[in-house]
């Protein structure tokens, strides 16, 4: 069984400690790939000697909305340097992580949605995917990608919102990214939506070293958990596990051209 981890955050200092043997673990469980995103200009670097030092881990650069106070200017001019100097390279994979975040009061929508649109034109100038962060907008992120049109489309990290959501980001190109979130029995919402999405319309993920699924409660997330999420999820989709995981499989080579 192959799978692909399509969103994680393996440069961060959680995994300093025992990386190598987390990685082995990971693709003797099947995951054979795990993309890794940057969310501040701080850590691109960090990202990019990731990716350099280990096929298994293709990169994908971006500004989070959550960083916003980190974010200057200067930093979408450098991260259109970062894209032009690796245009062309097949390891690096999208624009990411960028989007929108309506969760924290405490962050600007209007800096955010400046920020959010010029990723996106950059996502498009360089015929990239975006993988978007989605937090409580799905409602403008799905206007804004209507206004862009992104020929790539890309994935919606940590998918969370409706049906009716769900197939305006699969008409608009997109994936819904799918990891623990779902595997708690309190996402009612989400557990009711998953069994109606079209096997081709998906992707998983982990986020490690967040968003732990059930059967880890409280720990540090991991590649290596993804294919016990891929069951939990298979379940709650009524499909076999092979077949969810032969699908996503499929559908994350198809958007990143593997």
């Amino acid at each position: 069984m192959r799978l692909i981890d399509t969103h994680t955050h393996l440069d961060f200092p959680d995994f300093d400690g025992d990386r190598e043997g987390l990685l082995a673990n990971a693709q003797a469980s099947g995951v054979e790939r795990m993309v890794v995103l940057g969310v501040y200009q701080d850590n691109w670097q960090r990202v990019w000697d990731l990716a350099c030092s280990d096929a298994r881990l293709p990169a994908a650069l971006g500004l989070h909305p959550v960083y916003l106070e980190q974010h200057r200017p200067e930093h979408l001019v450098q991260l259109r340097a970062w894209l032009e100097r690796l245009h062309g390279d097949p390891r690096l994979c999208a624009v990411g992580e960028f989007g929108l975040d309506y969760y924290l009061p405490e962050l600007d929508k209007q800096r955010q949605q400046d920020l959010f649109e010029a990723q996106l034109q950059l996502a498009c100038d360089f015929a990239l995917p975006s993988l978007l962060h989605v937090r409580r907008s799905h409602a403008q992120v799905i206007a804004t990608l209507k206004r862009y049109k992104p020929a790539r489309g890309g994935i919606i990290h940590a998918f969370a919102g409706s049906y009716e959501e769900a197939r305006e980001y699969i008409k608009l190109g997109f994936f819904l990214g799918l990891g623990g979130a779902a595997t708690w029995p309190q996402a009612l919402r989400l557990r009711k939506t998953l069994p109606r999405l079209p096997l081709d319309s998906v992707v998983l993920e982990t986020d490690a070293p967040d968003m732990a699924p059930v059967m880890f409660p409280g720990v540090r997330n991991s590649p290596e958990h993804l294919p016990a999420i891929a069951e939990a999820l298979a379940e709650v989709m009524g499909v076999q596990m092979r077949e969810l995981a032969e699908a996503s499989t499929r559908n994350a080579c198809e958007l990143f051209g593997w």
